[in-house]
């Protein structure tokens, strides 16, 4: 009896040890599946590949980094503009808080809610020396699709 005891101790840990190891895999598995990430050399380009980028992006922008969520609106972007402003489109936040994006990448700073200045469309943006950071939560792209009756 003691040694079925023990086996059936030994094979939970064994189970145990698995299941520690296995489901943080599969789950970060799960959330990576759902995003997918581009890089462009144009604005123009961006747009023509991948008709989520966002319109108001200046087709002359370069090196652009953008990722999305396929299962929903988040949305962040990343892109040097030629003249460095942000487009004539965008209006500034004029104090209003800025939400922070719901998804990351190793090229969009994690602070960014913190620097936001503006608003074009949906999107939150800010501008550092001629970068243009923009994000789109879930919640503003449902909110600009329901106006736009999509």
């Amino acid at each position: 009896m003691r040694g079925v005891l023990i086996g059936i101790v030994g094979a939970l840990a064994v189970v145990g040890v698995a299941a520690a190891v296995a489901v943080p895999e599969a789950t970060q598995w799960y959330d990576g599946r759902h995003e997918q990430k581009s890089s462009y050399a144009t604005g123009k380009e961006a747009k023509e590949e991948r008709g989520s980028v966002p319109h108001w992006l200046p087709d002359d922008a370069a090196s652009v980094e953008y990722a999305m969520r396929t299962t929903g609106g988040e949305r962040i972007l990343k892109a040097k503009l030629g003249n460095g402003r942000l487009p004539a489109s965008c209006e500034p936040l004029d104090g209003q808080p800025a939400p922070g994006p719901e998804m990351s990448a190793t090229w969009f700073p994690p602070d960014a809610a913190g620097r936001a200045t503006g608003r074009c469309d949906s999107y939150y943006v800010s501008l550092e020396n001629g970068t243009l950071y923009a994000w789109q939560t879930n919640k503003d792209w449902l909110e600009e699709n329901r106006r736009s009756g999509k």
